[in-house]
């Protein structure tokens, strides 16, 4: 599953926010924070969990989710490239402008 695929619906990225603001979360604990259904959101961790996003393991009876750090840490250095190759596409773009002067 593909980071951006997931990242790109909303509730999905709810889920996330939620995670790293409070930490483990059981699923039930998630299902109560939105008006649909407990199987769409199932749906959402499902596909959270294909993109590494999210680890779960279970304890007893429950499904706790947490976020998975290095999923985040390959999502920073991957942006961090984009950024420099736009720097220096900006760089340029400045230069070509100055020597038009």
């Amino acid at each position: 599953m593909d980071i951006f695929h997931a990242l790109a619906e909303p509730n999905r990225r709810t889920i996330l926010e939620m995670l790293a603001d409070r930490g483990q979360l059981s699923a039930s604990d998630i299902y109560d924070n939105f008006d649909v259904s407990p199987p769409a959101i199932s749906q959402h961790l499902k596909v959270l969990r294909e993109a590494e996003l999210v680890l779960m393991k279970k304890i007893a009876q429950k499904r706790m989710y947490e976020l998975n750090p290095e999923a985040f840490s390959e999502l920073e250095a991957w942006t961090k490239k984009m950024k420099a190759m736009w720097n220096q596409k900006f760089d340029r773009l400045d230069q070509v402008l100055k020597n038009k002067k």
